[in-house]
């Protein structure tokens, strides 16, 4: 969690505008305002607190609903009249029981989301290396490799996927603990994501480009 609260500008009125957003992929999650003893609050506790406008008083999100909103990291824009909280929510966010108070459409709350926004911090360290060049860095090593370096470690780590995923259902077809299994197959696809945003990195292809293919393939109906 943040430790330090950002420098704030607060209005004739004593509160600043707080847009809170998920950690796990940037979704924005609501908009309230915090005056100084809301910032406080959220700074010493970890919760998020907000000065509600309607009661005129200190306000901490969940507090009767039990979905509360952990605070990741706070930051204030460039004026110091607006901030930024990246949070991890408690079950559902909107009153009305959706994740946002943006999902209009009613959207259910119960979505999980799996956490590819952390995947920008990854690529980032991938393409720092790629320009910096630190030595003693496996990036690096792989990078200099060229293609074959990088390429052949996709392959092996492709593979390896596939026989955790075969050892996998072996298990759960004999009704044995999966567990350090799962484990396995968790860990070699970790491996092999990395490798291959490696292997882009090294041909100058930015996942972007990969994210637009697929959304440019999704819904489309495949005839054979």
């Amino acid at each position: 969690m943040t430790t330090e609260a950002p420098r704030v500008t607060f209005g004739a009125d004593g509160l600043v505008t707080a847009v809170v957003q998920d950690v796990h992929d940037g979704r924005v999650l609501m908009v309230a305002h915090m005056d100084a003893e809301a910032l406080a609050a959220t700074m010493s506790s970890g919760d998020v607190h907000f000065h509600s406008r309607s009661r005129d008083r200190l306000w901490r999100k969940g507090e009767t609903s039990g979905n509360v909103l952990r605070l990741v990291r706070i930051a204030g824009d460039c004026d110091g009249d607006a901030l930024l909280l990246t949070v991890d929510p408690t079950g559902p966010t909107c009153h009305r029981g959706t994740r946002s108070c943006f999902d209009l459409d009613s959207a259910p709350a119960d979505r999980t989301t799996q956490g590819f926004a952390w995947l920008e911090d990854l690529w980032a360290t991938i393409a720092e290396r790629a320009e910096q060049r630190p030595h003693g860095s496996y990036t690096v090593e792989l990078l200099d490799g060229g293609v074959d370096a990088a390429g052949r470690k996709v392959a092996e780590e492709a593979t390896e996927v596939l026989l955790a995923a075969k050892n996998d259902e072996a298990a759960e077809a004999a009704g044995s603990d999966r567990t350090e299994l799962q484990e396995l197959l968790v860990g070699e696809a970790a491996d092999l994501v990395y490798h291959a945003l490696v292997l882009l990195a090294e041909r100058g292809v930015e996942p972007r480009d990969v994210v637009t293919t697929l959304r440019g393939r999704h819904g489309r109906t495949v005839r054979t």
